[in-house]
């Protein structure tokens, strides 16, 4: 665990295997990839990390905030690691950092984007503007309390009720605040990457997954076919696929990785 230019990281595996970054999505938290880090530190250097304003990470955000900013943190992580090169995996709002991190440094090699877009669905617009209505209308709790229904599907949501009520006040706990998270929705409204960043990454995979009920999986299969990506369909799993099931996605990400 460390603090590099305002951002809190933890590394997994071997300091001597090659380093893979992992981002997670809207939340923002290195915890949010805690099903996957002892598979992938067991072939890769893994460095997690908090975005700034969420998290451990410097709760001071630019005034208006962008994902091109996002990846500036990225690459400014990687000097402070003193990291050349690397491996990308990112979850939706993490893919899109992954994304313009590659076209703005060209120092990504593989790139994993778990339920990106090219250009945002007007059923996410939509899904997005619910959650922003709660956050604003009801407040954090009741924010947080319907953030399972983007990321997991009915099945897995009635078998993990506990532990999903169990997290509740933690997450509330670290809530990172109304004000950053509307603007971290902001960013990731906005964002929609032009040919020349889809061509950045020297290989690219985009995971899309057929009952993701915030990102429709055509959205996804768009990206892949924009970027001339593989794709590596999950037929269950919903948004949070990489949480949901672990296994399928450690197989299909190490294989790409490691080929």
């Amino acid at each position: 665990m460390g603090e590099a230019a305002g951002l809190y990281f933890e590394t997994h595996g071997s300091a001597q295997a090659p380093p893979l970054i992992l981002s997670s999505g809207l939340g923002g938290s290195a915890g949010y990839w805690a099903p996957n880090l002892a598979a992938l530190a067991d072939h890769f250097h893994v460095i997690a990390y908090d975005h700034r304003g969420t998290g451990r990470s410097d709760r001071a955000l630019p005034e208006t905030l962008s994902v091109e900013e996002m990846a500036g943190d990225v690459a400014r992580l990687m000097d402070a690691l003193a990291i050349e090169r690397a491996h990308f995996v990112g979850h939706a709002l993490g893919g899109a950092i992954g994304i313009e991190t590659a076209a703005r440094t060209g120092r990504i090699d593989r790139l994993v984007v778990i339920n990106g877009w090219r250009a945002l669905s007007p059923h996410t617009r939509r899904c997005f503007a619910a959650r922003l209505a709660l956050l604003h209308g009801a407040g954090a709790r009741a924010y947080l309390e319907a953030q399972p229904l983007f990321l997991y599907p009915p099945d897995w949501i009635a078998s993990h009720d506990g532990a999903l009520s169990a997290e509740l006040d933690p997450h509330l706990a670290a809530f990172p605040g109304v004000a950053t998270t509307a603007q971290r929705i902001a960013a990731v409204q906005s964002y929609s990457p032009g040919p020349a960043a889809l061509a950045a990454a020297e290989k690219m995979l985009v995971i899309a997954t057929r009952d993701d009920f915030l990102v429709p999986y055509a959205a996804a299969v768009d990206l892949a076919e924009a970027a001339h990506a593989e794709v590596a369909t999950f037929g269950w799993g919903g948004h949070a696929c990489n949480v949901t099931d672990p296994e399928h996605f450690h197989r299909i990400v190490l294989e790409f990785l490691r080929s």
